[in-house]
């Protein structure tokens, strides 16, 4: 099992590589892959049950990225994991590639293709109906944005969900209220949101997007409620590590420069230094 440190020491690692992988590219959704990085971590690294060197293994847990555009943490978290060579991140976005832009699945890991918003969540019930159905103990974890709650078929799969009783399928919304044109109050306000998956049938917990501890302790508890399936409303900041891109629009999608990776490399250099500091402190060393 990963420490707490281990998980964050992993996930500044991958923040890293996802903005190398965006600079050389000239193109990716920066924010939005920083503000779901520690999701992703706590799941690969320490809830899911899944094997890289058997990635159709059948009682494997399954990853739905609704938010498909922000795949790019998500590439960086299955190449870290072995299920593609490493090396093939350089190839992001360029010609011939099978990492593009959204999640694929001719690449091992990927349940779906995504990217076209609100439809992650509505073949996620299938799965988790087809595991309720088959007797199967595999769960679905479905990653969804916050701007993607506007769109009709969500709130469709939402009821569906709730009306087959699917306590093995879990919902997680990146609630980091920007989107590309702004925040998502002004764009199509969204509040009470626990409220309204409250009133479809869901179990929902509100859970610091960025705690460790929180989120590995909401994970753990699902079912949060017997014959309901959970909801975690995960409260996190677009561009989370990098203080030019934190709680800005822009960087939704945006390619830092020669000078903005550098300052960014320096950043998350010194919050790696900082856990290094915090191990040698506590005697926990990885």
């Amino acid at each position: 099992m990963a420490t707490v440190l281990e998980l964050k020491r992993k996930s500044l690692q991958i923040r890293k590589e996802l903005l190398t992988m965006i600079h050389a590219a000239k193109g990716g959704h920066t924010g939005g892959s920083l503000s779901n990085t520690d999701i992703l971590t706590a799941l690969y690294y320490e809830v899911m049950k899944h094997d890289p060197r058997n990635p159709k293994l059948p009682e494997r847990d399954r990853f739905v990225a609704s938010k498909g555009h922000c795949v790019e943490s998500l590439w960086c978290v299955l190449a870290d994991l072995g299920y593609f060579p490493k090396e093939e991140l350089s190839t992001f976005s360029q010609f011939g590639t099978r990492l593009i832009g959204h999640p694929n699945n001719k690449v091992p890991g990927i349940e779906m293709n995504t990217g076209a918003l609100g439809h992650g969540l509505a073949v996620s019930v299938g799965m988790a109906l087809a595991a309720k159905r088959d007797g199967k103990p595999y769960r679905v974890y479905c990653l969804m944005g916050d701007g993607e709650q506007a769109e009709g078929s969500v709130w469709e799969a939402a009821m569906a969900g709730a009306h087959y009783k699917l306590d093995n399928l879990v919902g997680i919304i990146d609630r980091n209220r920007l989107q590309i044109s702004g925040s998502t109050e002004d764009v199509m306000a969204l509040e009470p949101l626990d409220r309204k998956w409250e009133a479809f049938g869901w179990q929902v917990v509100t859970v610091d997007g960025h705690d460790y501890d929180a989120l590995l302790e909401a994970f753990r508890s699902v079912p949060e409620a017997v014959g309901k399936p959970t909801l975690l409303l995960a409260n996190t900041v677009k561009g989370k590590g990098v203080s030019f891109a934190e709680n800005k629009p822009e960087w939704h999608h945006h390619v830092p420069n020669d000078e903005q990776l550098k300052q960014a490399y320096e950043e998350l250099d010194a919050a790696l230094a900082a856990l290094a500091g915090e191990e040698e402190r506590s005697g926990t060393h990885a």
